[in-house]
């Protein structure tokens, strides 16, 4: 291409942006650039004038386009590096002499890069957003020289050679005079390395012979060829590396030996092959894995026989106190497993966290490996670091093949010390098959948490029965309500849950096992059943819990009676729910119904729930702040007429029937089918609303 010419006095013509390796990159590119370029300290020369100024030297540009520059290459065609080569040297002189211009790029057109092999400063190598790779040439001060993209290096003719596996040409150059075995093609990659890794045994032999001080030398990622040899099975390579003098122990950078690679690439003959020139055995990689270790997680009974002849030990763990046999129960691995309990591994050792292999196994659901390591007596008492047994864990996780394994052997009284229950893990995790099985053993469904881990739970849960209530799960409450659950063991009791989630068919189940409805919450004291706090909106479920012996009257008392009642100041809670509190009145003696039903959330419910309370009560007088929520709307003024009016003689005979007989005897009372629905409130049905 001719050099193109400029104006003295001109601006930078466009033609000079030729010149310019940056104009076949993208926007995104050239970003990539400038934000490489905007670590360095190379500093912009602002006082030279843009017309008069000398064409910038490579240690003091600035190679980011102007946006003037970035527009014209954004109009010209991308051009490839290719087709776009930089100008002879002769023309870009005489552009220099008859021009001042500003280059997009601090690389000068007519000079080429150095060699990376003999550059003085430094080389680095990045890869821009779309996947190019550059490099960036620094002077050793740090400045920047040449940002470029990387070239594509010819391979040298003896690496070439060695590639290809042609010995006649590797001996002719190899054995050539002024020849340097150990400069490298890459950072650290030998000829020997080159060799050892395409496999060419014939090649290597050659090397050895021409250079036979090369053959422990390593790469750059701290590999010997005896390494590089091993990783890719060369097991012709890795015996003439042997015969020729090659270190088996010397290990890369993560400290990995090639007989940790060997046994990693599951070789036999490999690790034979080392074992014979007196490879160490029981050397730790930087995660303190050993190459029986390896060998186990891979299965290889064969490899473990070598590996223990040759003095390996059993017992030698990781740094996280994992012992092969650890490994054998954790990955499921039965003939390793067979083969290091023959030799004496210890069935029972603990992990750093304090797992041992049958607690890891029926973690893992193994049911093979549980159930050996039972059969050679593994104790399965041994808890973790959170205090929990291979039985939890089992339970936990929903295996019940070995739940069923392990409920035998499992003593009860180390599960109580545990402070929770297998019974808790299986409810929690909705595991209904193994809560079954645990519930079939006889393990206690009343069980309830330990007080640490109780305190675990913001709601402050302690039984099996809770867990099922929260999840929903009513197939699991049903279980352990008919085998004995109590379901007012809790401090927020389960039927406060079971309301709350306005699951009807739960709330039947637990005030059918003689769920108290009545109960309270120590911590949010209420004037009335907390249970109504929750099941309110919901109508036919507010009437089944009135039915089953629900107290109504406590929701007519009101300290402040037909008096004016202070303000409300509604805060919200953790949970999110409205908590109506007055101004005045102490928490200490509970909140009372007219602030409930004063919450924004409810109040519009107001009128129907107290129609339905007043079938539950005889005369009662209802407080101003009820009355006002009953004249908020024209519709409920009936029920105001109805509080006001004395009650009717049958409703005074069926609470005084009730009174005496008790709600659960009234059904069996010797009296007609109408009457008896009479007594239990089904002469009329409560529209949801």
């Amino acid at each position: 291409m001719a050099a193109a010419g400029v104006s003295r006095s001109g601006p930078t013509s466009e033609a000079l942006d030729d010149y310019s390796p940056y104009s076949h990159l993208s926007d995104d590119e050239l970003l990539q650039l400038a934000i490489q370029r905007s670590l360095t300290d190379t500093q912009h020369n602002a006082g030279a004038p843009a017309g008069g100024q000398a064409l910038r030297q490579a240690d003091s540009s600035d190679p980011t386009p102007t946006p003037t520059q970035q527009q014209k290459q954004q109009q010209q065609p991308r051009r490839s590096s290719r087709s776009a080569p930089p100008p002879p040297p002769a023309a870009a002189d005489r552009s220099s002499h008859n021009a001042s211009a500003e280059y997009s790029s601090p690389n000068p057109p007519w000079q080429k890069p150095p060699d990376p092999k003999t550059f003085e400063g430094s080389v680095s190598y990045f890869v821009t957003g779309s996947g190019k790779r550059m490099v960036a040439y620094r002077k050793p001060d740090g400045t920047l020289l040449y940002i470029l993209p990387e070239p594509e290096q010819e391979e040298e003719p003896l690496f070439q050679a060695i590639r290809a596996g042609q010995v006649s040409k590797v001996k002719d150059l190899a054995t050539r005079p002024g020849t340097n075995l150990m400069l490298t093609s890459q950072p650290g990659w030998l000829a020997i390395h080159q060799a050892a890794w395409f496999g060419q045994e014939a090649c290597l032999k050659v090397l050895l012979s021409a250079q036979p001080g090369m053959v422990n030398k390593r790469t750059g990622c701290c590999e010997t060829a005896l390494m590089l040899a091993v990783s890719k099975e060369h097991l012709g390579c890795v015996q003439v590396l042997l015969e020729n003098g090659a270190d088996p122990d010397v290990p890369n950078q993560d400290k990995e030996t090639p007989l940790y690679r060997a046994c990693e690439v599951n070789n036999a003959g490999l690790v034979a092959a080392l074992l014979n020139h007196g490879a160490a055995v029981n050397t730790h990689c930087l995660l303190g894995w050993t190459a029986l270790q390896e060998a186990v997680c891979r299965d290889n009974v064969e490899i473990g026989e070598m590996l223990l002849k040759a003095g390996a030990k059993l017992n030698l763990t990781n740094v996280y106190g994992i012992s092969p046999l650890f490994t054998a129960a954790q990955s499921g691995q039965l003939a390793a497993l067979r083969f290091l309990i023959k030799h004496g591994a210890d069935i029972n050792s603990q992990a750093a966290d304090g797992a041992t292999a049958l607690y890891e196994a029926a973690k893992n659901g193994h049911e093979a490996v549980v159930e050996l390591l039972l059969s050679q007596k593994a104790d399965p008492n041994k808890p973790g670091k959170t205090g929990l047994l291979p039985l939890h864990i089992a339970a936990q996780t929903g295996n019940n093949t070995i739940v069923s394994m392990l409920l035998d052997a499992t003593s009860r009284a180390r599960v109580r010390r545990a402070g929770i229950s297998p019974l808790h893990l299986a409810a929690e995790r909705n595991r209904d098959e193994v809560l079954e099985t645990l519930v079939g053993a006889g393990l206690d469904v009343n069980a309830q948490l330990s007080h640490d881990r109780s305190q675990l739970y913001e709601d402050r849960r302690s039984t099996p029965l809770y867990f099922a209530v929260v999840n929903n799960n009513v197939p699991a409450v049903r279980l352990l309500l008919a085998a004995g659950a109590d379901p007012d063991l809790d401090l927020f009791r389960p039927l406060m849950v079971a309301a709350r989630q306005s699951c009807s068919q739960t709330v039947q189940l637990l005030v059918e096992r003689g769920a108290d409805v009545n109960a309270a919450i120590p911590t949010h004291p209420t004037t009335f059943p907390a249970v109504y706090m929750f099941s309110m909106k919901y109508l036919p479920l507010f009437k089944y819990l009135l039915d089953h012996g629900g107290h109504a009257l406590p929701c007519f008392h009101c300290v402040y009676g037909a008096g004016p009642h202070p303000p409300i100041n509604t805060s919200r809670s953790r949970r999110g729910d409205r908590e109506p509190r007055q101004e005045g009145v102490s928490q200490a003696r509970g909140v009372q119904f007219c602030e409930m039903i004063s919450a924004p959330s409810i109040s519009r419910w107001a009128g129907p729930i107290i129609d339905l309370l007043l079938d539950y009560v005889g005369h009662v007088t209802l407080c101003s702040r009820l009355t006002e929520h009953l004249d908020s709307y024209e519709g409920w003024s009936a029920i105001k007429d109805r509080a006001a009016a004395p009650p009717s003689l049958q409703q005074l005979c069926r609470l005084h029937i009730l009174q005496r007989a008790g709600r659960r005897r009234v059904a069996r009372l010797p009296l007609p089918g109408r009457l008896i629905g009479f007594l239990q409130h089904r002469e009329r049905e409560v529209e949801e609303v």
